[in-house]
């Protein structure tokens, strides 16, 4: 009996219509689009006036589903990776399942900001290789703009709004989702945090008036820690996988800095044309980036591929996930 394997059958991603340019955010703080650019490589983001995460996600979902002729009915299980829930409760997911007409899976949230698609992603992995399930859609999809401080000039020309959703079903040709390594590591709290909002500060008038329940973030910290540890994480499954830069056919990394995804190519000895790269027009979308990397470059994805994921998150998180690309679009 051959080994079933997790492989991702489809993609697709959503992101509003109207733009947020460096310019833009000229007239709001003390920035300028060369300030932005040359520190990050964004150029623009995108910016969700009306409606909630769920609704991003149900249209990246309803945009796979009618691409790929399944019935919504036909979803057993959906994994949602987001940082800004609709609610502290119900889950995303769940509102999803319902606003998508999947009215027979169930879902759940997973919190692990800007890694949290490749842990929703190797997570739903796991029910695939076991048989418990056929169908399982993970989504990556954060409005970010919902808790950032725009008098905050450090962190709101990083964000924007977005969502992506793949579709894995079961393999057995060896394609799909091969290893992967997950890390964390709670020390680095203080360094990115969302610090009000939860068990810890609950919401009062004080926390309000502190601007605590915006993104607070210690830019040079999380520089540090992401160069070092998502570069380490992709060059490490890389040697557990005995591959070599020649084996790679693209590096899909977190869209948070382009210096950041530069080291990472560097480290594992990958050329500019092998890497992923949208941040200049979506900016940081959190959990959103990497299922949106592969919606855009999808058209350019060959069945066998080899790809490795790669992201870098607040708390902190990072991991990364080799896969080979399971179809030709």
């Amino acid at each position: 009996m051959k080994r079933i394997t997790a492989a991702i059958t489809g993609v697709q991603g959503f992101v509003p219509e109207d733009v947020l340019s460096n310019a833009d955010l000229a007239k709001i703080v003390d920035t300028s689009d060369e300030w932005i650019t040359t520190r990050t490589g964004i150029k623009e983001r995108r910016i969700m006036k009306n409606g909630a995460s769920s609704d991003m996600a149900m249209e990246a979902v309803k945009g796979l589903l009618d691409k790929k002729g399944i019935d919504p009915l036909d979803i057993e299980l959906v994994i949602v990776a987001t940082v800004t829930p609709d609610y502290p409760f119900p889950s995303t997911a769940n509102l999803l399942c319902d606003k998508a007409g999947m009215k027979n899976a169930w879902g759940f949230d997973l919190k692990a900001a800007c890694s949290g698609f490749i842990y929703a992603l190797s997570t739903g992995v796991q029910f695939i290789e076991n048989g418990t399930y056929k169908k399982v859609i993970v989504v990556g999809v954060d409005k970010m703009t919902s808790i950032l401080d725009y008098q905050d000039r450090t962190t709101c020309v990083i964000f924007g709004d977005g969502a992506g959703a793949v579709l894995l079903e079961p393999n057995e040709e060896g394609l799909g989702i091969q290893d992967f390594i997950l890390r964390s590591d709670g020390s680095g709290v203080d360094f990115l945090v969302q610090p009000a909002g939860g068990s810890l500060n609950p919401p009062t008038h004080e926390t309000v008036e502190n601007r605590m329940h915006f993104v607070k973030q210690e830019g040079k910290q999380v520089f540090k820690f992401a160069v070092t540890n998502m570069a380490e994480v992709s060059a490490e499954i890389m040697d557990r996988n005995n591959l070599s830069s020649n084996d790679v056919d693209w590096l899909v990394p977190h869209q948070a800095n382009l210096r950041i995804i530069d080291a990472t190519a560097d480290r594992m000895g990958l050329p500019k044309e092998k890497v992923m790269i949208n941040i200049e027009k979506y900016g940081n979308t959190t959990a959103g980036t990497l299922p949106l990397c592969l919606w855009d470059y999808e058209k350019q994805l060959k069945k066998g591929d080899n790809l490795v994921l790669s992201a870098f998150g607040g708390g902190f998180t990072w991991g990364a996930v080799y896969l080979k690309w399971a179809y030709n679009s």
